[in-house]
């Protein structure tokens, strides 16, 4: 399996690291395995967030920019890079934040424009399943979701026994 460094490029644009393509990829495509140089257990600007509790460093793929529309995956499960649709060389490539990160270390407004811009990206939690549902989203990520509406399901049932 190649490495990152071997098939995508980092280049400085308007103040910050983008990372680009140096080879074609067609939907499905995987184009390289996650690197993993660190582990942490708190979110930090540049970690991928690949558990409830673990938070890696991943090099230059750190670079990746954000977009409501992207054009490739990070599988933290099996630790891989798939493109989400085709990719000809050259062009920047982007992953939905939210798919990985539960909240953001460092929110920011997103300026994709997208017709699917979600606006604020500050993580899963602060997104809607509707929302959430039209993106590629991470087994721990899946499961913080259940978790929160399995809360809200119990507060809400609390609340209607007492109250009647």
């Amino acid at each position: 399996m190649s490495e990152p460094q071997d098939i995508l490029e980092v280049r400085r644009v308007k103040s910050f690291n983008s990372l680009y393509s140096k080879y074609n990829f067609n939907k499905g495509n995987l184009i390289c395995q996650l690197p993993c140089t660190s582990i942490s257990n708190k979110p930090a600007q540049h970690t991928v967030q690949a558990g409830r509790f673990k938070h890696i460093e991943v090099g230059s793929i750190a670079s990746l920019n954000h977009s409501c529309n992207p054009n490739i995956v990070l599988d933290t499960t099996n630790m891989l890079i798939i493109a989400a649709r085709d990719i000809s060389i050259g062009d920047e490539l982007t992953f939905f934040y939210p798919s990985t990160e539960w909240e953001m270390a460092v929110p920011f407004i997103c300026a994709c424009g997208s017709t699917n811009c979600i606006h604020v990206v500050a993580g899963a939690r602060y997104l809607s399943p509707a929302v959430l549902e039209r993106y590629f989203l991470n087994q721990h990520i899946r499961r913080m979701i259940n978790g929160l509406l399995t809360r809200a399901a119990t507060r809400y049932r609390v609340a209607l026994q007492t109250s009647i």
